[in-house]
């Protein structure tokens, strides 16, 4: 089958992209606004950027019941701090109900019974249940689209500082994936597990590097 976007409806095209690019990693997002009321929301369209300077970022859409931008985006463009905490097998319910809409007087902390933990370099916190946090600093956001529903943004971030819970850390800084037990996103209501895992060592570079003098 061979489809191009307006060949059929766009909800359609979009289930058959989320459905396709996946696993995704979540990034659970918390924010502040300027009057210290907080925010926190999961974002599947998320990924690292590289790593010199240590980046990543995520895309918060356009809401689709009203046509509204999200608060956490409101909160990064006007403070340009947030922090990205990870999500686990453990906290996959209390991230489900931070998916909530809210008005953005709500503390999604307290709607979900969650632990606001301090940050070291940004004034949004952490969530305190998450083993695995990103504070960043904001680098850029690029629009996508005319503000229509389904457009959204690109929050592009850098990372100053990263918070790691001690039972998932393994020497030289490796991760235990037994311990740590992320969780990723697929479509509709699905999401998936980090089980059966394999390796494969990338082939030697063919590039030549000539040696300066």
């Amino acid at each position: 089958m061979e489809i191009s976007p307006g060949d059929i409806a766009p909800n359609m095209f979009t289930r058959l992209m989320v459905s396709t690019v996946v696993p995704r990693p979540i990034a659970w997002v918390s924010t502040a606004d300027e009057q210290g009321v907080l925010n926190l929301a999961p974002f599947s369209f998320f990924n690292l950027v590289c790593y010199t300077p240590p980046t990543l970022l995520f895309c918060p859409e356009i809401r689709g019941t009203d046509g509204g931008v999200k608060d956490t985006l409101n909160n990064v463009r006007a403070t340009g701090e947030f922090v990205v905490n990870l999500v686990t097998e453990a906290t996959a319910e209390l991230m489900n109900q931070t998916a909530a809409e809210l008005p953005p007087e709500v503390n999604e902390f307290e709607f979900a019974g969650l632990t606001p933990a301090p940050s070291q370099r940004v004034k949004p916190p952490r969530v305190a249940e998450s083993p695995v946090s990103f504070e960043c600093k904001l680098v850029q956001v690029v629009d996508i689209g005319s503000g229509e529903r389904g457009s959204g943004s690109i929050v592009i971030g850098e990372v100053v500082h990263m918070h790691l819970a001690d039972e998932i850390l393994l020497p030289e800084y490796k991760i235990n994936m037994e311990t740590y037990k992320p969780i990723g996103r697929l479509s509709g209501y699905s999401y998936t597990r980090v089980g059966d895992t394999f390796e494969m060592r990338r082939p030697p570079s063919q590039i030549h590097v000539e040696q300066k003098s």
